[in-house]
Parts: C-alpha cells; structure tokens; sequence
C-alpha cells in the first residue's frame, strides 16, 4: 500500500509554525547559550519565513522573528512617562561605605541582620520593556528617571529580549514591564571598535558607551549590527513589584524567557556580600560582559517598601564600584596605522606596564587633535586607563616628568605604507590615503569589491583573500582578473571544482553595470545610491572621471563634501590606473541603463514613510516606491511630495501638516502606484 503524501501546509500554518520555531530557536541560543541547529539551518528557517510573509504581507505581525531586522530611519524619538520613576543608586567606594550602608538599613528596619539579593553590576544602559498579553510593544531609554525615549524598534532588534514572552505558562498580568540593561558584550565592542578604527571614524570609550550609542540611534538597522544583549532584573505590573522577594522575580524572569545574569546570590548580612563582591573582583575578566561592580538590594519587598527612597536613591540600595584600572608609563613613539578606508590612526607605543593584571604597550591616540588636546609629545610619561577594562587610553600627561628632548608629533602628508598623497576633508579630523591599492587596505578592499551587492564574486571571502595576498602575490584589485585555474588549485581547500567556479564568478563580474564598478572603487561616502545616481548623470566612467565640482553638485543629492571626495579620489595617479586595468580586463565603464523613465507613475515624486502600515512594512512600501519612480527620505520637507501616515505615527505627520504637504494612507499609496499622478 502506498504511504499517503502528508498534506501541504497552508502559508499561514507554515509561517505560524516557523515562528514558533524560530523563537524557540532565538531563546536556545541568545538567553541560554543551548544552540540546537547550526546557523545554516537557522538562516534556512529564516530565509523561508521572509519570503511567505513577502507573498503574504497580510500575515506579518510586529512580534515575528523577521521584524528584528530593523527599518527605515526615524526623524526623532518620542518620550514616554515611566509607571514608575527610574532611579539612579548611591555609591559605596569602600568596605567602610559598604558597611555603612548596611548599619543605616538596619537602623531603619529595627533588625539585627538582613538579607541581600547581590547582582553583578552590569556596565550597560537602563531599559524598560513593556509587555501586553505577553508580547512586547514599547521600549524605552531610562531618560530623566520620569520620562523615557521611545527605542521600540531599536529594542525590537535585540534577539536575547523575547518579543513574545513564555507568559502562558505562567500567570500575569494582561500587562507588565521588565527593567534591565542593555549591554554591548566585550567581543562585539572590540570588533565595532576594530571597524570604525579601520573607517577612520572616533572609537567608543568602553562597551558601556557603545550600548547607549548604538541604542540611541535613529536608525534601528544599525542596533541591530551591534550585537547587544538585554538582561533582566526587574519584573513590574503598574510600577510596583509584582513578587515579595527580589531572588523570586529574578528566578520568574528567567522562567518568562529572559536573560538574567546568573551570577547573583542572596546573602545573610553584608559580611557575606562583601565577601562575594571581593571574590568577583579578581575574577571579573572571565565574564564576557563588563562590570564595574555589584548591587546589593533588599530581597524582601515589603522591607524595601518600608525604607522607602530619597530625593535621589533608593534607601534599600547601593552600587558598590570597583577601583578605576590606571597606571603611569613612558610614550616611547607615536606610529601611524592606516586603516580599510585609508584612515591614517596615531598609536601611542608605550613601556609595557601592568595595568588590572594586563600588560599594556599600545593605545590609540585616534587623530592629531586628541594628541593636540592632550598636549602629547613623544618621550613625555603619561597616565593611562583600560577604559571599560578593554581599551586602554591616555587619559592625560604628566607634566612634573616631561624630559627635555621631548618632542612634537606630526601626521605624515604621504601614506606610510604606499607613500600615496594623504588628503583631510574640510570640517573632518581624519586624514586618509586615497590610494584604492595600497597595501594597508588591500584585503578590505578586495572583500569590499566582491561583495553582494557590489560585484557579486560569490566565494571571495576573508580566507581566500587572505591567500590570494599572502600566497599568490595580489598586490591590486584588478590582478584577480589575471588569476589562473592553476594558481587557485594551489590554494588549501580550493579543489579544481572550486577554483573554476570563483573564475566564473569573476568573470561574470565584467557584466555589472557601470554603477556597481563605481561602487566597487570605494570612494569615501559613494554607497549604492549614490554610485547609481553618477552612472544615470555621467554615463561613462570617464565622464565620472573629469567632472568638475559644479557637474557633480547639479545631481540633487550630491553636495561639496561628496564631490570633494569624489575628485580627491580621482585626482590619485594610482587610481586612475586601477580604473585603466579594470577597463582592460573588459569591466563594464558605459552606462547600459537608459535614463530612468519619466512615465513611471511616482517619477519625480518624493514620499516620507511615519507610522505602522496596515499590510506593508515600510521596506515594502518603500521597495514598491522607488520601482516605480519614487524617491523616499526620512525628514519631511518643502520638497516631500506625500507623507504615507500609518498608525501611531511620530513628529513627521506634524511637520507635514506644518508644511501643507499632503498626507495619504496606505491604500491611497497603491492608487497612485498604479495611476499617474496629478
């Protein structure tokens, strides 16, 4: 007999089932660090569900795994009142503070001993996450302790926050908030920093910094890039605590789906908690996440009710803060790195001294006016710090020990590694090497030019470039085009099969269009609609080449600073010869595309996005824009033609009653998409 087919499942059942399962797959790895599946399978999951709910935009809703992506841009952020304040906490630098601490909490008791719930002090942000029958829709910043910046979609983001908790095990409120912190784990501080070190952009002090700054972002895309962790410790129903004791929410939170740091203990007296924060001391370099100490709380809520709070603290708290990590040495040389985009970096090379167990010999100067506000010469001794225990920095000299052959520092004006001109835009602190081959930026410009999106070379990834420079001797981004099925052979890993394939890859990559050889170049502030924009204008690359500032400007978003770069980077002998060997291994330097045309229904038309769409997303909304002529920005203007207004829309749908620009919904969107406009 022949086995019966198992019935298809309709989309609705396959998306609802491969939510679930992704969000139990999202909890596995991000709260408990149990993955399951390998992340190709994950991906799979993943992949599938956006494109059912792409077929389907009726079946998406805000709690899908696929909405933590992030959006377009934001205008501005709104504030919300707290349910109840968010208070900062006293500081105890000291067994004495500790102890005091302890003495007035009893006072105020009437008891001869109490018990501390002791937590790690996690170096993060403050954040409330509201819920409503267990799934979350508003997030908000610790603000002024009264009133909170909305960051829903940034919060939305963070995979470790669950955007539907596991309530229905459990008995709670039709509505709750939990409070915790936002955190930047030290692994994604040192590789974001690594990144904009190499952009020549300014370097975040410690991962504490980096989490606020990444969550106060007006563009919830880049939250999401930054790998940050939410951890729980406060569950609340109408601002007050739901549970009696502090350890019973932190143990309910845990079983809801959320993270919660697993190192907190309850203490019988403060002699046991001192004893516990001083254990963690030494050992706090273990933990993937910085502290910078331990709080101790009350556990009984009836006796934190009791004591009640200050103008400032609560009575039933304390901070306890660790030492500050510094030492004084000698700044022997100041060497200059040069970064992926050229971004040329002063690094202080100073005598290795021990500083929190970790011998130090190298930190970042960050550009010549840090060293200039610091006064810094070479041969001074300076006082440094592990700022957040990670990066270390020169806080300041020491005038007292300046020796006398001490001497100024100045920023090279060739490139110390290709000896190309060096060029500082106006307004920027920044000097760069325009040069797209020089050897300093070579592997992340090849990574940058085989990109999707970009030349699409599937396969040229980080190791292969690795050996494509150190083994078989690329020393340009157009040698690729001159590699042989014999070279690639010779790789490890890289069998007769995989060497044809890249080959193919590369030479599939002559047929990109002229807008993505543009992009492929890297020319400072030139991304993917820019580069679109210069081969619809120019239509050839030697056009693009010998355009004067005016030309450049003409286009409407292109103003001084991207023309500059623009010439600057044409301006470069080296470049302009990477250009005449890319044309000769026959990539594509004439414009294929005829100019966009005008009969598109939205030609011309500029459409602001604010608000929650009924069916669409706003990527969606936007996508079906710009295919049909459209253009959307973020910021209403006297050029916004149409302001799309969903619901619960921000200050944009103000600003364009302000400005009489027309506001339409959704549905009078897909009128115009398929009518001309008037």
């Amino acid at each position: 007999m022949q086995a019966m087919t198992p019935p298809e499942e309709s989309p609705k059942k396959e998306v609802h089932r491969l939510r679930r399962e992704l969000q139990r797959h999202e909890y596995l790895y991000y709260v408990l660090d149990q993955p399951q599946i390998s992340d190709q399978e994950f991906d799979a999951k993943m992949r599938r569900l956006r494109a059912l709910e792409a077929q389907h935009p009726d079946l998406v809703e805000p709690d899908s795994p696929t909405q933590r992506v992030g959006g377009q841009p934001r205008e501005g952020f709104v504030k919300h009142r707290h349910s109840s304040p968010l208070r900062s906490l006293d500081n105890a630098y000291s067994e004495d503070d500790l102890l005091a601490f302890d003495r007035r909490v009893r006072e105020g008791l009437g008891a001869e001993r109490v018990h501390y719930v002791v937590e790690l002090k996690l170096d993060g942000l403050s954040t409330v996450a509201r819920y409503r029958k267990g799934k979350f829709y508003l997030g908000l910043t610790r603000g002024d302790g009264e009133y909170g910046e909305d960051v829903t979609e940034n919060l939305r983001t963070i995979r470790s926050l669950p955007l539907e908790t596991q309530s229905r095990r459990e008995k709670m409120p039709e509505e709750f908030e939990v409070r915790g912190e936002v955190v930047m784990p030290r692994a994604a501080f040192e590789i974001l920093n690594r990144e904009r070190e190499r952009a020549g952009l300014s370097l975040f002090a410690n991962p504490r910094n980096a989490a606020a700054g990444s969550l106060r972002v007006l563009d919830s895309r880049i939250t999401a890039s930054r790998r940050l962790e939410f951890f729980a410790y406060y569950l609340l129903a109408g601002g007050q605590p739901m549970l009696p004791r502090q350890s019973l929410t932190l143990e309910h939170l845990r079983r809801l789906g959320f993270k919660v740091n697993p190192d907190w203990k309850v203490c019988h007296g403060a002699g046991e908690a001192l004893q516990y924060i001083q254990n963690w001391e030494p050992r706090r370099e273990q933990l993937k996440f910085e502290i910078d100490g331990a709080v101790l709380k009350l556990d009984e809520v009836e006796a934190q009710r009791k004591l009640g709070y200050t103008n400032k603290f609560p009575r039933w708290a304390i901070a306890y803060k660790y030492a500050a990590r510094q030492a004084e040495t000698e700044l022997l040389d100041i060497e200059v790195q040069v970064g992926r985009t050229g971004a040329l970096t002063p690094v202080a090379v100073l005598k290795p001294v021990a500083v929190g167990g970790v011998m130090v010999a190298r930190a970042s100067l960050h550009n010549q006016d840090e060293i200039e506000r610091l006064g810094l010469r070479i041969g001074d001794w300076v006082k440094i710090e592990r700022s957040g225990d990670v990066i270390p920095q020169v806080l300041e000299t020491v005038p007292d020990k300046r020796p006398q052959n001490a001497r100024e520092f100045q920023m090279p004006r060739e490139c110390p590694v290709c000896h190309s001109k060096v060029h500082r835009e106006p307004g920027e602190v920044v000097w760069r090497c325009v040069n797209a081959d020089c050897p300093a930026k070579l592997k992340e410009s090849l990574l940058h030019f085989a990109r999707r999106g970009v030349m699409d070379i599937d396969g040229l990834g980080p190791a292969l470039v690795d050996q494509l420079v150190e083994q078989l001797g690329v020393r340009a981004i157009a040698d690729i085009y001159d590699l042989t099925l014999d070279q690639l052979k010779s790789l490890e890993h890289m069998g007769e099969k995989s060497a044809d394939n890249l080959l193919k890859q590369i030479a599939a990559s002559r047929e990109r269009g002229l807008d993505r050889v543009i992009l492929s170049l890297g020319i400072r502030h030139v991304g993917e609609r820019t580069a679109r924009l210069l081969a619809e204008r120019f239509g050839s690359m030697d056009a693009l080449m010998h355009a004067g500032e005016e030309p450049l400007q003409a286009i409407e978003e292109i103003g001084p600073k991207i023309a500059s770069s623009i010439q600057e980077f044409f301006s470069e002998k080296a470049n302009r010869e990477l250009i005449a060997r890319l044309k000769k291994a026959g990539l594509q330097m004439q414009s294929k595309q005829p100019p966009r045309p005008q009969e598109q229904p939205l030609a011309g038309l500029t459409f602001v996005l604010t608000g929650t769409l009924p069916q669409w997303t706003r990527e969606q909304a936007a996508a079906a824009i710009e295919a049909a002529g459209g253009r959307v920005t973020s910021a209403v203007s006297k050029k916004t033609r149409y302001v799309v207004a969903g619901q619960d829309p921000g200050s944009k749908l103000e600003k364009a009653r302000q400005l009489g620009v027309a506001i339409i919904d959704e549905a009078e969107l897909k009128r115009l998409l398929f009518t001309s406009p008037a």
